[in-house]
């Protein structure tokens, strides 16, 4: 059974903050040395790295990554599963590892928000290119809802009202700003903790931008910059350590309701056996509460440190910070990291500590 022995991550940063200048290598270069030495990993054992990437403009950001790190033999597997992927990334390492066909992997996501490449499309008929801001993520343009349109929907549907929305934002900061990550965090560029955590009044929360309908600026998390990266290994080499990796599951469900996407997944993975700890993406306060509510998880054992709400959205490497976020505060039982993506995919991991 694969291990996770080891994980980190850089500080979470809005976009145009002090990350802006950086590009994925130096982001994620200083998390993949400092999850080697953790581990006592030297570069030349690493037989993959599988990195999530899903703003930049291709060219294999594994591969460089790898370059970057001194990792000179490993190719680099770089995968797109928009919100999903830093999570799925650690799915895939460990079907490697169990499968036999690597007994080291590094895998997690990298994501500069601030430097994605400007995007346009070819006119078929001549014309000038036109710029879009995202790609579509269904083949339907009526079925292809923008994400703060899914969210109200969801708000909606299931009678998620504002206030219940801003309370639960109010608390993700709360527990940010309670909470010491140092552990989990690789300083770079001088930056060595979550940029965004604040204490949320009623008066802010109040005066929050609406976004749409009940969905609000304070309970929708920010586009950010951000790596983490994990290493999943072979039992022989991890000899007990970290976290055994029991399960995970992707699934496609419906592309109007991404937020409930992560309910197949979890039940993929889970069956009600108790769980110390879970880590729910909060892309939107409206669909963590929806996948909280659904899955049937105890509020009090979610996102325990805060979640993507006090931290920031860093596409491709939110799902392996929710990983993170397990190994270092996981120390007995079985933890659960869930997340939601664009197009209706779920993604959900089961971890289980040494010695539970």
């Amino acid at each position: 059974m694969a291990r996770l022995i080891a994980a980190r991550r850089t500080a979470v940063v809005p976009r145009g903050g002090a990350f802006a200048r950086l590009g994925i290598e130096a982001l994620a270069t200083p998390v993949v040395q400092a999850v080697l030495a953790d581990a006592g990993i030297a570069a030349a054992q690493v037989d993959e790295l599988v990195l999530s990437n899903a703003l930049g403009a291709g060219g294999n950001p594994a591969r460089r990554v790898a370059l970057a790190s001194g990792l000179d033999q490993v190719a680099g597997l770089s995968i797109d599963r928009q919100c999903a992927g830093g999570l799925d990334a650690i799915l895939l390492a460990r079907a490697l590892v169990d499968s036999g066909a690597a007994q080291v992997v590094l895998a997690g996501g990298v994501e500069s928000y601030s430097r994605r490449p400007l995007r346009f499309a070819t006119d078929p008929d001549g014309g000038p290119p036109l710029p879009y801001d995202e790609a579509p993520f269904t083949p339907w343009p009526d079925r292809n809802p923008g994400m703060a349109e899914a969210a109200e929907a969801l708000a909606l549907r299931l009678g998620i009202n504002r206030a219940r929305q801003e309370a639960w934002a109010a608390d993700s900061h709360a527990k940010a700003l309670g909470s010491d990550r140092s552990a989990e965090i690789v300083p770079v560029g001088g930056v060595a903790r979550d940029a965004f955590p604040r204490a949320l009044t009623p008066r802010l929360l109040a005066r929050a931008p609406v976004v749409r309908g009940s969905i609000t600026a304070a309970t929708a998390a920010v586009a950010a910059d951000a790596a983490a990266v994990c290493l999943v290994v072979s039992e022989g080499i991890a000899k007990g350590r970290g976290l055994a990796i029991l399960a995970g599951a992707t699934v496609g469900a419906d592309p109007m309701e991404p937020g409930l996407a992560p309910l197949a997944a979890i039940r993929a993975v889970w069956a009600d056996e108790p769980l110390a700890m879970a880590e729910v993406m909060e892309a939107y306060a409206v669909q963590a509460l929806a996948v909280v509510d659904g899955a049937g998880l105890d509020p009090a054992i979610v996102n325990p440190g805060g979640g993507g709400l006090a931290r920031g959205h860093p596409v491709g490497a939110s799902g392996a910070i929710l990983a993170v976020r397990l190994f270092h505060d996981l120390r007995r039982g079985r933890g659960l990291a869930a997340i939601a993506a664009a197009g209706g995919i779920g993604t959900a991991l089961l971890v289980e500590a040494s010695g539970a």
